[in-house]
């Protein structure tokens, strides 16, 4: 269920090294709120929680434009996300 407020956040994956647990695979897609993971990974998407609900709520992120990466905490099979807001 989407959240009534805010702008729509998706998480596409777009690199992964080693075996991810969870099968995620480079084009996976994920619309990522405050209340739902979408299918991400638990632990993917509690590291990368407080950026999603920036994101959600209007924040930016700092820098010219770029849209922010983030790497899963399983260093040895990372996976690799960026996220995007969706007005």
């Amino acid at each position: 269920m989407a959240e009534n407020f805010g702008c729509r956040v998706i998480g596409s994956i777009t690199r992964t090294r080693g075996n991810c647990a969870m099968g995620h695979k480079e084009g996976d897609s994920f619309e990522l709120h405050g209340r739902t993971a979408d299918g991400l990974c638990g632990y993917f998407y509690h590291s990368i929680f407080p950026y999603i609900i920036m994101l959600q709520c209007g924040g930016t992120w700092p820098g010219e434009g770029g849209l922010p990466e983030f790497d899963c905490p399983d260093a040895a099979n990372a996976v690799t996300i960026k996220l995007e807001r969706k007005e």
